[in-house]
């Protein structure tokens, strides 16, 4: 970092304060619900459509590289675009709030449920605040795919990555890496269903792109020295706790274990949470014999009801492994420890990569390759946000899912019977709240969160 980081005036926001952007980030961080699609949904719908502050092609552009990263590809996007307009300050600022309020959510219920064995209020309280962030992702759903699918290639691209995805379970960085490579060659032979998508409304919404122009701050710019700084200052923030802790304790103990376990789950969380909860769920329970099958569960259920990614829950898992085993300590000491090093291992690589590598990616924007190829990942994305929004959607109406293993399909088929009523119709609700009526998320939210509440003091659910 160094003393340009810091600035917050006109020339590091683009106009914005960093006060107002402290307010703004803040509201994305709370409004965070609903796993990577929901909280995708609220940056576009707060930074796109509502504050103008990021065009959509500008947006996209930086989703793509998020979503080829390892880690949590919505708080990797809000630290990307925190970077972009107020510099590492910004970065910070952003991704750090973005999951503030999922790490005291998530610590607290974990104290009670280490204590009362159940958060069962609690997840009822958000019960209506998940119908009300489905139909924010289908909404998310449509406004992308209304600007990003501008011809019938992309909407195939779409289609066969949606398919891949949820009915063959094909791996999430093959289905990027073909489409790169799809785009890459159309753009290069000259089609022209490969240009990139729109900028939003125009020149007027595109705030960012316009206070740049046609100079690039110094901070986008790549810089080899720079790399090298911050890219040994991140390694260091990351890696010396896990040296430290290896040398203080020895391999055998359960900080280490943590530190070791979930350092390696930063480099291999391709896809995002869903890709990788299934194998940290399997090394917890059978391997390290941290928790107990419906404690995983129980977790899942905590980090998919409390705003920030749905990663989270790895702080769950690292507060349960200390907690059953204090090393000396106090448990519930030792549990709070254990869930902060779980935390600091996940997250800190996520500032490593978007810091390092930004600075490039911005850079390559005018690449006409790269921008086919980036027109062909973000028609995948679609799709790719279509899986996860039906997976939201069959994990919210539906009490029962059955898994579908016959080669070559491995999918979730939703048991007809086990349909939710409650939350069906509160996300009918929502849905038509945000496209009949046009009301505002908040409201939407709000309105949705007092009949949740009121279904519960009635008994209902």
């Amino acid at each position: 970092m160094d003393s340009r980081t810091i600035e917050t005036g006109a020339d590091a926001g683009h106009g914005i304060s960093f006060g107002e952007a402290f307010r703004v980030w803040l509201r994305v961080a709370c409004l965070s619900f609903g796993g990577p699609a929901g909280q995708i949904a609220v940056m576009h719908r707060i930074l796109v459509e509502e504050k103008n502050w990021i065009s959509e092609g500008r947006f996209l552009h930086a989703l793509n590289y998020c979503m080829l990263l390892p880690g949590p590809e919505a708080q990797q996007l809000a630290t990307y675009i925190g970077w972009l307009m107020h510099r590492t300050a910004g970065g910070l600022m952003a991704g750090g709030l973005f999951i503030l309020p999922g790490i005291i959510a998530i610590m607290g219920l974990s104290y009670v449920y280490a204590a009362y064995g159940n958060v069962s209020f609690v997840e009822a309280l958000f019960f209506g605040l998940k119908a009300a962030v489905l139909a924010i992702v289908v909404e998310a759903v449509v406004r992308v795919g209304k600007r990003a699918l501008k011809n019938r290639i992309m909407i195939a691209l779409a289609a066969v990555a949606f398919i891949a995805i949820f009915f063959f379970a094909v791996p999430f960085p093959i289905i990027i890496i073909a489409a790169g490579i799809i785009g890459y060659a159309g753009a290069r032979s000259g089609r022209p269903e490969f240009a990139p998508a729109g900028h939003g409304h125009g020149g007027s919404s595109a705030l960012v792109d316009s206070m740049l122009g046609g100079a690039v701050p110094d901070h986008v710019r790549p810089d080899t020295a720079r790399t090298i700084r911050v890219g040994a200052l991140w390694l260091a923030l990351w890696l010396v706790p896990v040296i430290a802790l290896l040398l203080a304790v020895g391999q055998d103990n359960v900080f280490s274990h943590i530190a070791l376990f979930f350092s390696k789950m930063a480099l291999v969380t391709f896809g995002g949470a869903y890709a990788v909860l299934a194998y940290v769920a399997q090394q917890a329970v059978e391997h390290y014999h941290w928790l107990k099958p419906h404690e995983m569960l129980d977790g899942l259920g905590m980090a998919e009801t409390t705003p920030g990614p749905l990663i989270m829950v790895l702080q769950f898992v690292g507060f349960m492994a200390a907690y059953r085993d204090p090393s000396g300590l106090s448990p519930m000491l030792a549990a709070t420890l254990g869930g902060l090093l779980a935390t600091w291992v996940t997250f800190t690589p996520c500032f490593l990569w978007i810091f390092v590598g930004a600075p490039y990616i911005e850079r390559l924007r005018g690449n006409t390759g790269l921008a086919g190829a980036l027109s062909a990942i973000t028609a995948a994305v679609v799709g790719v946000i279509l899986n996860l929004s039906i997976w939201f959607a069959l994990h919210t109406l539906f009490r029962e899912t059955v898994p579908v293993h016959a080669f070559p399909f491995a999918f979730d088929m939703p048991v007809l019977t086990s349909v939710d009523i409650p939350a069906l119709v509160l996300s009918i609700a929502a849905a038509t709240a945000l496209f009949r009526f046009k009301l505002g998320m908040l409201t939407a939210l709000a309105g949705s969160c007092a009949a949740g509440v009121a279904l519960r003091l009635a008994g209902v659910i």
